[in-house]
């Protein structure tokens, strides 16, 4: 069993009889919907999920999780996600998996968010992981100038094929290689006042723990109120 395995089994138990969760998206929150499946189906774990992709969603339904959108719920109990990075002050990166607008759409509509994560994504500080800008096609060339001229070196997110990679949104992504990001904090206010942006990856001030896989096996980390 590896580490993302373990740690997904480990914070399921957070998940209790009635609750609406917010189910995530990525390689760790695989295994965390997989055993939320299996306690649902071996142990009659009463739960509704909200999912945060297309992806995750058809994971749940097979694993037959009762799901409902986020607009038919007034509120989620509990959102348990991965992250790409996250630093010493328990500031988040998110949206390798391009799901950042759907992510942050429930995380923000939760009671309580734990993210899970390996070892290795564990920092000082944020940007070595290339920040996730959701943005509109229209204009976004335009954009994607002004990040140059920012000298935010702007990459598009792309397919396997080469093609613009779209979101289940229906937007692009364009990926910002920062390599240190000093004021996470300033750097979103300044991303949410540019128009065409619909999303950013930098989820600020969004948890209450962290599970960390390590090599000892998963580590519970509270985040300081």
């Amino acid at each position: 069993m590896n580490l993302k395995e373990l740690v997904g089994i480990e914070v399921a138990k957070y998940v209790k009889d009635g609750m609406i969760v917010g189910l995530g998206t990525g390689s760790t929150a695989y295994f965390m919907v997989k055993e939320l499946g299996r306690r649902v189906k071996e142990e009659g774990l009463q739960i509704t999920g909200v999912v945060t992709s297309s992806a995750t969603e058809k994971q749940a339904t097979e694993l037959g999780i009762p799901l409902k959108a986020i607009d038919d719920v007034e509120y989620v109990d509990l959102t348990i996600d991965g992250a790409d990075e996250i630093s010493n002050d328990f500031q988040g990166i998110k949206g390798g998996g391009a799901a950042l607008l759907f992510e942050k759409v429930v995380a923000t509509y939760s009671k309580d968010c734990i993210w899970i994560v390996d070892e290795s994504k564990m920092v000082d500080k944020l940007g070595n992981f290339p920040l996730p800008v959701e943005v509109v096609p229209y204009g976004s060339h335009n954009l994607f100038r002004l990040f140059e001229e920012k000298g935010y070196h702007p990459k598009w997110r792309k397919k396997a094929d080469g093609e613009l990679l779209t979101t289940d949104g229906g937007h692009y992504i364009i990926d910002l290689a920062l390599e240190v990001i000093e004021d996470p904090r300033a750097l979103a206010t300044e991303l949410d006042n540019y128009v065409g942006v619909v999303e950013h990856g930098l989820f600020i001030d969004m948890i209450s723990r962290v599970i960390v896989g390590t090599s000892e096996g998963p580590k519970e980390i509270e985040v300081p109120k």
